[in-house]
């Protein structure tokens, strides 16, 4: 995270310190590096420049507007999986015809939605959404832009929650049936068969299995043209890893060294999906310690932000660095890092060892631009963070901390419970 770095023994965000933040916005909040976003993006671009590409990134890591409309003044486009995906990237100013529509469990009103936008295609994963489909493009008198979803049944060695091509995954359609559902689509009267699509899983820190699953990808886009299909976008999906601890993830460089032959030889126009190694590093959590506390078997810093903010560590038991905010030297202590939600699974780090810690110090809970807001909750009724874009040597708030209002807004207490007896 070089975006992130300690400066005369504070740690700065670009060439903001994250503490002259926290005394203007309080805490906790989520703080994004612009420039990590803008590196990134710019590196993906580099490493597919000889093949017609497109950048979709994946909202669901990270759907702030401002965050998308940055990857969209880079040329990116995203991939959406609901209809309020669609709606925040039109907001941002996202061209539709560089949105992709993913998922599931996309509703008719989701689909209309983005036939009237005019977005660049659906990846479609079963025959019931294919039909579903074809009727919401029926009744607007267009046709549905699709590929279908390939489930190649490729292990990519990554979290059993975050792993999404294996034949007991809920997604995609597995590769054996993959023939016939496209002949079905090829029948459906509003459908196009414009593409064909794969995901294989998250944070993956390894080529092989991406290679692999291209490789069946490949194989079947022949086979799907032999039948006269006309399979012109590839939409090879995300998921490079990122490091939160001792991973070592490939670059995306690395990726297209390896994956280029195979895309070049398509000659499709590529989709990429990446998500976490777009932002995931670009952003930290900045929470601040309320206590500390010695109890039996454990001490504990309890902090301001819980797993409503950030779930990922109580979710996966993923890992995330903690930083002070300012450097000392004080001896370092084995704790549990914990908010203050009411449950036992509230916690950003366990068994953690951090120089010992004073109510009222900041700490970073780092590696926290991707799956971070975008999972948080008003869980115990707390509103949720700030979000923070830092530019050099200013920073922007692109999200006001929620108030005590908006945990209301949209309620109301029927009348007949303000009549006595009810």
């Amino acid at each position: 995270m070089q975006d992130f770095q300690y400066q005369n023994g504070q740690l700065f965000c670009e060439g903001v310190a994250l503490s002259d933040i926290a005394q203007q916005v309080g805490t906790p909040f989520f703080a994004y590096s612009h420039r990590a976003l803008t590196r990134q993006i710019r590196a993906y671009k580099e490493a597919f420049s000889e093949v017609p590409h497109l950048i979709a990134f994946a909202v669901k890591a990270n759907a702030n507007i401002a965050v998308l409309k940055l990857f969209g003044n880079e040329s990116g486009g995203a991939d959406i999986v609901s209809g309020g995906e669609l709606y925040r990237a039109l907001a941002a100013g996202i061209d539709p015809q560089k949105l992709v529509f993913a998922g599931v469990g996309k509703t008719k009103e989701e689909m209309t939605a983005a036939l009237q936008a005019g977005i660049l295609m659906f990846n479609i994963e079963s025959s019931q959404e294919l039909i579903a489909l074809d009727e919401a493009a029926k009744t607007l008198g267009v046709q549905a832009p699709v590929a279908l979803r390939v489930n190649p049944n490729v292990n990519p060695e990554t979290h059993p929650y975050i792993s999404t091509g294996l034949k007991k995954s809920k997604f995609g359609i597995d590769i054996e049936k993959a023939v016939s559902e496209y002949q079905l689509a090829a029948r459906l009267s509003h459908i196009e068969v414009v593409g064909i699509h794969s995901h294989i899983g998250s944070q993956l820190t390894q080529v092989k299995p991406f290679v692999d699953a291209l490789q069946l990808i490949s194989d079947m886009i022949d086979r799907l043209r032999a039948q006269n299909l006309d399979i012109r976008h590839w939409d090879i999906g995300g998921g490079l890893g990122i490091t939160y601890d001792s991973e070592n993830p490939p670059l995306p460089k690395e990726m297209a060294d390896a994956i280029l032959p195979l895309l070049k030889k398509s000659g499709c126009n590529i989709i990429l999906e990446p998500g976490r190694s777009l932002a995931g590093n670009a952003g930290v959590l900045v929470t601040r310690v309320i206590y500390t506390k010695e109890g039996e078997a454990k001490s504990f810093v309890v902090v301001d932000a819980g797993m409503n903010d950030l779930i990922r560590p109580s979710l996966y038991q993923a890992y995330h660095a903690i930083r002070p905010i300012v450097e000392h030297s004080r001896p370092e202590k084995v704790v549990d890092v914990v908010g203050p939600i009411c449950e036992s699974g509230d916690f950003l780090a366990q068994e953690r060892a951090l120089p010992e810690m004073k109510s009222g110090e900041l700490l970073a809970v780092m590696s926290a631009g991707a799956y971070a807001f975008t999972m948080s909750s008003n869980y115990n009724a707390r509103p949720r963070p700030a979000e923070i874009l830092v530019h050099d040597t200013s920073f922007d708030i692109i999200r006001a901390r929620e108030t005590m209002d908006d945990l209301l807004r949209g309620e109301r207490i029927p009348e007949i419970l303000n009549t006595p007896g009810h």
